[in-house]
């Protein structure tokens, strides 16, 4: 069965959270939007995931996705950064999980190989590929680029459940 659906691709950020949305008809990708929601360094926390959610709601709202995808937390050595950035993660999740529309998750090795070929492919690399699989799309952003490139990760294994009954496949019961 060929997959038909819109995803919104996120790359949670507590400075620059990116965001891409691409349709997918079958084997086709197009690109639909891409940026990112960018936050006031010198605000509290609180406000800077008020102004996240506020952005991913106003997202969905506007580009009504069927699915979306979020990026998994790079764990590194400053705690206090990684915590922030799982903040921020959560509300990526929260967002598309409270409007209805089911999430996914991706490690970052897992976009790479599904964009690139190998998991550890640059960032540039990434950026690349998401420009040749999505002509047209004037991407400014690293934060948008990686974002595009988890839409297309999901993409990927949407077509790959397609192929199997839809009751043994979680993406496409929303069971993921």
């Amino acid at each position: 069965m060929a997959i038909r659906a819109r995803i919104l691709g996120i790359d949670p950020g507590l400075r620059f959270t990116g965001f891409g949305i691409i349709d997918v008809d079958g084997n086709r990708l197009r690109h639909v939007a891409d940026g990112v929601i960018p936050t006031d360094g010198d605000a509290s926390v609180a406000e800077r995931l008020r102004v996240l959610d506020a952005a991913l709601t106003r997202l969905l709202h506007d580009y009504a996705p069927d699915f979306a995808a979020v990026e998994e937390t790079y764990v590194n050595r400053n705690a206090t950064a990684t915590l922030k950035l799982g903040y921020a993660r959560g509300v990526a999740l929260l967002a598309p999980a409270r409007a209805g529309v089911p999430v996914a998750e991706y490690g970052a090795k897992t976009v790479k190989r599904a964009v690139v070929g190998t998991g550890n492919a640059e960032k540039s690399q990434v950026a690349l590929m998401v420009r040749r699989l999505l002509p047209g799309a004037a991407i400014k952003r690293a934060d948008a680029a990686d974002a595009l490139a988890v839409a297309i990760c999901h993409a990927h294994h949407l077509a790959t459940a397609s192929a199997m009954p839809v009751s043994a496949s979680p993406l496409l019961t929303g069971a993921a």
